[in-house]
């Protein structure tokens, strides 16, 4: 049963009563006395307009025949022959007129609907096929059904930022186009959480019942956004991969994205639903406490990863960026993805927050090139006793598959893998930590790597335990994601000290 709001139902009565006369087109909305703006003011169409560059009234109906083509199929042909979509127009079954199918008269569209049930409902593949209506009988409940759904999938679906619909060879042909192009600086895809962040700066985290005097700042955060952000001042080509919700937040986390020149047109905006918020605590030394604050209807689902566009972009790059904050379900199907693929982008990832059962992905850390995190991640994530030693750990995870695992602690670096097994700390700094610290890692490994094309090196792991220490701050988190030639300026320090 599809739930019914207010919102539904007025969308599905909007819907209906377009079908009258010719059905659904962007001059029948602008001409029409029905009061058509709740279909206009969707969050669906109001972004589909702004991506294609057209007026809402314009975008209405290939967002409706996109979504029709999704609904089951007696609900599809009710609204394709209805609303007259055209959705069987270029290619009609044998023995089917579309003249009449999408005739300018509804009661003509209704009276063939139901001759030629039975055609219609094998060329479509349905299965069971059900008797055909009376038009009488079709007006009542198949109708009301068919509409609901419909009104369902436009009231409520997420969307993403760049909702426009194209086919997978498409996709992928552009997305192989802009890898090749002779501009190519490296494609980074990041996977991870885009929220607005509250700081509150304190001289240091007070315990149970204690108070401390403090300093507050509102910005844009995220691990999923601060690895995009900080791969892309590196002067990669950024697209994450998140959600948010479509409210004022919301847009504030896309507009600064876009500022930050990160491609946001996979970042999915959820109708009716608050963007996340997380509360960090960072004291004078840097060392910071987190409470996130979620609304579990901002995620990723299963559906989403199924998208040409999601799929030919992480086939497509050249490293991923990947960090635990989806469901494990998520977690575990673009990792299967991954395997899949023939050829593999670089995976870096970091496995926080812990999930509640990490052997789900045993299976599938063999597509993980570089393991990156602080030793109680990496702890949870082989499942080892408090007080393990990170060569323990690392020779568990190793054996699952990943390739090189780095343990990260106060601008600290440990390394293990086949080419390197060594500890990194390039040059004293004035703060214990920073928040962003982990995330400047990934993005800086990452940049080395995809600029370099071969497994990192002892240089490659002090560059990014270099960028690292780039981040010494306590307010705006992708703020203090640093630049190439900042980082090259520690670098060189830290190599002249040693």
């Amino acid at each position: 049963m599809v739930p019914q709001d207010s919102g539904m139902v007025a969308v599905r009565n909007i819907l209906t009563r377009l079908c009258k006369r010719s059905g659904l087109s962007s001059d029948r909305l602008r001409s029409t006395e029905i009061d058509v703006l709740p279909l206009l003011d969707l969050l669906a169409v109001r972004q589909y307009a702004r991506r294609a560059g057209i007026d809402r009234e314009e975008a209405v109906l290939p967002l409706v025949r996109d979504l029709a083509g999704r609904l089951e199929p007696t609900d599809r042909l009710i609204v394709d022959a209805e609303l007259s979509l055209g959705l069987l127009r270029e290619n009609p079954p044998a023995d089917i007129d579309p003249g009449r199918l999408y005739a300018a008269d509804l009661g003509v569209r209704r009276e063939y609907l139901t001759a030629y049930w039975q055609v219609l409902h094998e060329a479509v593949g349905a299965q069971p096929i059900l008797v055909a209506p009376t038009v009488r009988s079709l007006r009542g409940a198949p109708e009301r059904r068919a509409f609901t759904a419909l009104a369902a999938q436009l009231a409520t679906a997420s969307v993403f930022d760049g909702a426009h619909v194209i086919d997978a060879a498409t996709a992928l042909n552009n997305a192989v186009a802009e890898s090749n192009s002779a501009t190519h600086r490296g494609v980074v895809t990041v996977i991870g959480d885009a929220v607005i962040d509250h700081m509150y700066l304190v001289d240091r985290i007070p315990g149970a019942g204690g108070t401390t005097r403090g300093g507050y700042e509102e910005h844009p955060g995220g691990k999923g956004l601060t690895r995009a952000v900080a791969a892309a001042r590196l002067g990669l080509r950024v697209r994450l991969i998140s959600a948010v919700g479509d409210d004022d937040a919301g847009g504030r986390i896309l507009e600064y994205l876009r500022s930050e020149r990160v491609d946001t047109e996979l970042v999915k905006v959820v109708p009716y639903a608050p963007t996340p918020v997380t509360a960090v605590i960072v004291a004078g030394t840097g060392a910071a406490s987190t409470i996130g604050c979620k609304d579990e209807r901002i995620r990723l689902s299963a559906q989403d990863l199924r998208s040409d566009a999601i799929r030919s972009a992480i086939a497509t790059s050249d490293a991923l960026l990947l960090t635990f904050e989806q469901p494990t379900g998520v977690i575990e199907q673009i990792m299967a993805d991954l395997r899949g693929l023939r050829s593999r982008p670089l995976v870096v990832v970091h496995p926080a927050p812990p999930l509640d059962r990490p052997q789900y992905l045993y299976q599938y850390l063999g597509v993980v090139d570089y393991l990156v995190g602080g030793d109680k991640d990496l702890d949870a994530l082989a499942m080892v006793s408090e007080g393990a030693t990170g060569e323990t750990t690392a020779t568990l995870l190793r054996a699952l598959g990943v390739r090189a695992v780095c343990a990260l602690q106060d601008f600290r670096c440990a390394v293990w893998s086949d080419e390197v097994s060594d500890r990194f700390h390039p040059f004293p700094t004035a703060l214990e930590h920073s928040v962003g610290a982990y995330a400047a890692f990934s993005a800086a490994l990452a940049y080395r790597l995809v600029s370099s094309r071969r497994p990192a090196a002892r240089n490659d792991y002090v560059w990014a335990t270099a960028a690292m220490v780039a981040t010494q701050s306590v307010g705006d988190v992708p703020g203090a994601m640093p630049l190439v030639s900042e980082v090259e300026r520690i670098f060189r320090l830290a190599t002249e000290e040693h």
